[in-house]
């Protein structure tokens, strides 16, 4: 606040005594009465005292004055203050007057100052306060990271407690690091921030065994700390395991005959799973048993094929019962009808499969392809509709090899419908492999585009 005090035998009572300000001459005609500017404080309240002692700096403009005084009253001081030396940068009509005072922590507390600007008649003053803060001591507690135990890629939780001077330092950032076993430096992985009780938590992956801990920067008015670590061990988890295609076939088979097993068996990603045993089991219709039948080692594009032979009707499917750091899995189960011998046929006609088209062209990756045709057969010169088991091949863009989809079944009238998501742009075509009566047919090829 500026005021102005008037100097006309004023009396300024201090203790027990008294300083009489006598009435100054009189001044020369047309004197201006002093301005003075308010003070400013560098660094900016509140002085923050950390390890060292900070050093203010108080500055004040004057305009018309010849002199000016700076005053500062420590916090419970009850005399009129300190004088601070002032030095003078003269501006014309203008004087900026600086000074400079150290202050360390025991200074911490409410602080006044009053700055006088002295005239030839009168004088001017501006007064104020501000405060000096010892830095807050902060420290991190119940720093904790679980589970202790994870499988590699898990979620973890890491929570802790930010104090500052003893209390909840709620609103500050703190950073969530991690030292790798075999390592020695801690790397910065996410940030979390304090509520107003100072706790704070959040969930990070984790995918290697190591420490954990928090980490406080610190700020104007605090210091920084560190938490104890907490230790997380990391296993691998196993990879899952998954046999697609399987097959067998052909469908149906006469008593005696040989069938025929097939599919790939592929490891979490969706990759081929090489050198691996798959078995072969059997289910006779009407039955609660699966029995073994046969096995064998899939190739290093993952896929197997085993032989046995048809004795009655009933369910099979492959079995992978899992090894090293890879989950088991078992594939669909295929029916096979099987028929007794009869006596030798009368020669087989002949089948094709027509009107084969994949649609929409091209598609959206990940979107469906659907697919049709109609499947007949030559009965007496006349071609006819038939039902029957016809199966969806696709060869990739680039491969020279075609990969079994899926079986369907064609309607009594031939007509053929399915549909599959499209991922990779290729070329796709239906196979009827034929049956006691029938040969087999494959459709024409139909390229489609998949587009991202």
């Amino acid at each position: 606040m500026l005021q102005r005090i008037r100097v006309a035998a004023v009396a300024l009572a201090v203790g027990a005594g008294a300083l009489a300000l006598a009435p100054a001459a009189s001044a020369a005609a047309g004197a201006k009465a002093p301005v003075i500017s308010d003070v400013d404080i560098s660094p900016g309240p509140p002085i923050v005292v950390f390890d060292n002692p900070v050093t203010a700096t108080f500055s004040f403009t004057t305009k018309d004055a010849g002199k000016a005084e700076l005053q500062l009253k420590a916090p419970g001081d009850v005399s009129v203050g300190t004088p601070v030396a002032l030095t003078p940068s003269p501006h014309g009509s203008e004087t900026k007057w600086t000074g400079t005072k150290s202050f360390d922590a025991k200074d911490a507390g409410k602080w006044s100052f009053l700055a006088i600007a002295h005239g030839d008649k009168d004088e001017s003053s501006t007064r104020g306060t501000f405060e000096v803060r010892k830095a807050l001591d902060t420290k991190i507690v119940d720093f904790d990271a679980t589970p202790d135990l994870v499988s590699k890629g898990d979620l973890i939780r890491v929570s802790g407690r930010l104090l500052a001077n003893g209390q909840g330092y709620g609103g500050q950032s703190v950073t969530i690091t991690f030292r790798e076993k075999g390592t020695d430096a801690f790397r910065h992985v996410t940030t979390a921030t304090t509520r107003d009780s100072g706790w704070f938590a959040t969930k990070v992956r984790a995918d290697a065994t190591g420490w954990w801990r928090a980490e406080f920067a610190g700020n104007k008015f605090a210091r920084s700390s560190v938490s104890d670590t907490d230790r997380v061990d990391v296993r691998f988890r196993n990879r899952d395991s998954r046999i697609v295609g399987f097959d067998a076939y052909p469908e149906p088979v006469n008593k005696g005959d040989r069938l025929t097993f097939t599919g790939v068996l592929q490891a979490s990603g969706w990759d081929p799973l090489p050198g691996e045993r798959v078995s072969i089991f059997f289910k006779a219709g009407g039955s609660d048993r699966w029995e073994y039948v046969t096995s064998d080692v899939t190739g290093r594009n993952g896929r197997f094929l085993a032989t046995a032979t048809a004795v009655e009707s009933g369910w099979w499917r492959a079995v992978f019962r899992g090894d090293h750091g890879v989950n088991g899995s078992v594939s669909d189960a295929d029916w096979v009808t099987v028929n007794q011998p009869t006596p030798p046929p009368a020669a087989k006609s002949d089948s094709r499969l027509i009107k084969f088209n994949a649609y929409p062209e091209p598609v959206k990756r990940g979107h469906y392809l659907r697919f049709k045709g109609k499947l007949q057969i030559d009965d007496a010169g006349t071609w006819e509709g038939y039902g029957a088991k016809v199966r969806l091949y696709f060869k990739p863009k680039g491969s020279t090899h075609w990969q079994y989809v899926k079986t369907v079944w064609s309607t009594d009238s031939g007509k053929l419908y399915t549909k599959v998501k499209a991922w990779k742009s290729g070329t796709w075509k239906m196979v009827f492999r034929g049956d006691a009566d029938f040969y087999g047919d494959t459709s024409r090829t139909d390229y489609v585009s998949v587009k991202r």
